[in-house]
């Protein structure tokens, strides 16, 4: 197969209607010189129809060449009935280049859906951290503002799971009193933190 070349003259004139379906035809067999007369006389019309859409000059070329080779895979399939060589290489080519700028697209529409992610986890995971520390602070604000009894008491039960039990133990003090410091305890925290029941 004939070697890329770059895009930029205007090729060779066109044989007649008739010459280039039968060089589509002998291309169709696997003719490579055939091949050779419809690239010098098709690729730069296809560039210049890629160019047209997909404005960037490197992948116009690349689309190009694509065209082209799909004109080599393809020559089985091309019908004179359904309309000219060059109309049909020309459907082809827009075809080729609608899809290059879809393709490009899409991708940047994922890096940008995908930045907007990791943006967003970003900022929620900051968010979440201040609102944990404002939290925590303002829980010591309020167990400040506990007896010593309810606090530890509180702080045994809560920080450390021990049940009531465990911690009328631990503070040797009886469980019924305990029990009452806690809950008075509970509910100080509960008017100190604005939580409603």
């Amino acid at each position: 197969m004939k070697q890329p070349i770059p895009f930029h003259g205007s090729g060779s004139a066109e044989p007649a209607h008739g010459d280039l379906n039968d060089v589509m035809r002998r291309v169709a067999h696997g003719d490579k010189e055939a091949f050779s007369v419809l690239y010098d006389v098709l690729a730069p019309m296809i560039f210049g129809i890629v160019l047209r859409v997909v404005r960037d000059r490197a992948q116009s070329e690349e689309v190009a060449q694509e065209v082209m080779i799909d004109l080599w895979r393809q020559g089985a399939r091309y019908r004179p009935e359904a309309g000219s060589v060059t109309t049909w290489a020309a459907t082809i080519a827009h075809r080729r280049a609608v899809d290059r700028v879809r393709s490009a697209q899409a991708a940047a529409d994922r890096e940008q859906a995908q930045a907007a992610r990791e943006h967003t986890t970003a900022f929620d995971e900051v968010a979440e951290q201040v609102e944990t520390r404002l939290e925590a602070e303002q829980v010591r604000r309020c167990l400040r503002g506990l007896t010593e009894l309810q606090r530890q008491a509180v702080t045994l039960a809560y920080y450390r799971g021990l049940t009531y039990r465990e911690v009328a133990e631990a503070l040797r003090t009886p469980l019924p009193t305990i029990k009452t410091r806690m809950r008075d305890g509970l509910i100080r925290l509960r008017d100190c933190m604005g939580v409603t029941t």
